[in-house]
């Protein structure tokens, strides 16, 4: 393998009907190859035995709001003559039903990650591990890393700094508080009826 066009040829024999679907972005950074969801572990898999990108490094995603989620692994090749070192591959799953399949089969590396893209973003993998929780609350509701996600601490906890600008205890008679800064609630967030606690069972606002 000497070039990511020769990559790209690989990953497209392993793709089928979806070959001409595939794209390697190589403007920026490691080369990056773009494969429909539905060929994922296929062209995981030429990649790994074809194209000599076995080692796993990560597995992540990015919350394209409207258009989804990207799923992004990092792969690479060890040693041997070759330009072609380090491969990004990424897919997109869509926001109302964010499956893909586990690349656990193909490395088994990919276990840890993408039972955090699990919790973090909400996408499912099917064929690997089960996705138990890894870093959060056993009772934790929601998926932080998703941008829709509210942070319940920006309106529960005040911002550090409790005076507007030019405004100093020296200014504050004795015996009385300062003005306290105006409560408004960051962009975003919604009302607390929508989001906050509410009992167990009880129906969604």
């Amino acid at each position: 393998m000497t070039a990511p066009a020769e990559a790209l040829d690989v990953a497209r024999a392993a793709a089928g009907d979806h070959a001409d679907a595939l794209v390697v972005d190589d403007g920026f950074g490691p080369p990056t190859l773009r494969v429909p969801s539905a060929v994922w572990r296929a062209v995981a898999t030429a990649l790994r035995d074809r194209a000599g990108l076995s080692f796993f490094d990560w597995l992540s995603a990015v919350d394209e709001l409207d258009d989804g989620f990207t799923v992004v692994c990092h792969v690479a090749r060890l040693g041997g003559p070759g330009a072609l070192r380090h491969l990004l591959v990424s897919t997109t799953v869509p926001r109302d039903a964010p499956t893909l399949d586990s690349l656990v089969p193909v490395w088994e590396g990919a276990a840890w990650h993408e039972r955090e893209t699990h919790e973090m973003f909400g996408i499912g993998f099917e064929g690997g591990v089960a996705l138990t929780t890894l870093l959060l609350p056993e009772r934790f509701e929601g998926h932080p890393l998703r941008k829709d996600f509210v942070l319940a601490s920006r309106v529960a906890k005040a911002w550090p700094g409790a005076k507007e600008p030019g405004e100093s205890d020296a200014d504050v008679a004795p015996g009385t508080s300062s003005p306290g800064r105006r409560r408004q609630r960051p962009p975003g967030v919604p009302e607390p009826e929508a989001w906050g606690p509410r009992e167990p069972g009880s129906a969604a606002p």
